[in-house]
C-alpha cells in the first residue's frame, strides 16, 4: 500500500514537473509574452548569435540602453536571408517587432530587421499587425 502511494505520487510529480515546463517553453516560443502592437527599435548591433534555440542580437540603442531583440527560429531566420556573416558588430540596425509586456525590460521579437538597407523578413505574415 505505500509503495503504491509512493508511485502515484511520484506520477503526480512528474506530471505536474512537466506541465510547468511545457506551459513555460510554448510562452517562451509563442507570442503571448510580447505587446500585440509593434514598435520600431533603431541602433547598432553590440553582439550577434545565431545558437539555437534561437538566433538572437544585441542592440545598443540611440540613448544606449542594450535590448535583446530575438529572431526567428534558425530555420526562419535562415529563410529570411540573414546569416552570421550578413552583419558585423557596430553595424546600424533597425528592428520592427514585438517587445515584452514588461516595461522595464528592453527584450523585443523581431518582425524584420534592416541592415544595411537591406530588409530581413522573420515573421512576414506579422508586418504590420
Amino acid at each position: 500500500m505505500a509503495r503504491e502511494a509512493l508511485h502515484r505520487f511520484a506520477l503526480t510529480l512528474c506530471v505536474t514537473a512537466m506541465t510547468l515546463f511545457t506551459t513555460q517553453a510554448f510562452a517562451h516560443h509563442g507570442w503571448a509574452w510580447a505587446e500585440e502592437e509593434q514598435s520600431e527599435l533603431k541602433g547598432t548591433i553590440a553582439e550577434i548569435s545565431m545558437a539555437p534555440p534561437h538566433p538572437a542580437l544585441r542592440v545598443k540603442a540611440e540613448d544606449g540602453r542594450i535590448w535583446q531583440v530575438d529572431l526567428g527560429n534558425p530555420n526562419q531566420t535562415k529563410r529570411s536571408g540573414f546569416t552570421g556573416d550578413t552583419a558585423k558588430v557596430g553595424d546600424e540596425i533597425t528592428v520592427l517587432g514585438n517587445r515584452t509586456k514588461e516595461p522595464n525590460e528592453a527584450h523585443m521579437k523581431a518582425v524584420r530587421i534592416t541592415v544595411g538597407g537591406k530588409q530581413y523578413d522573420m515573421y512576414p505574415e506579422r508586418i504590420g499587425q
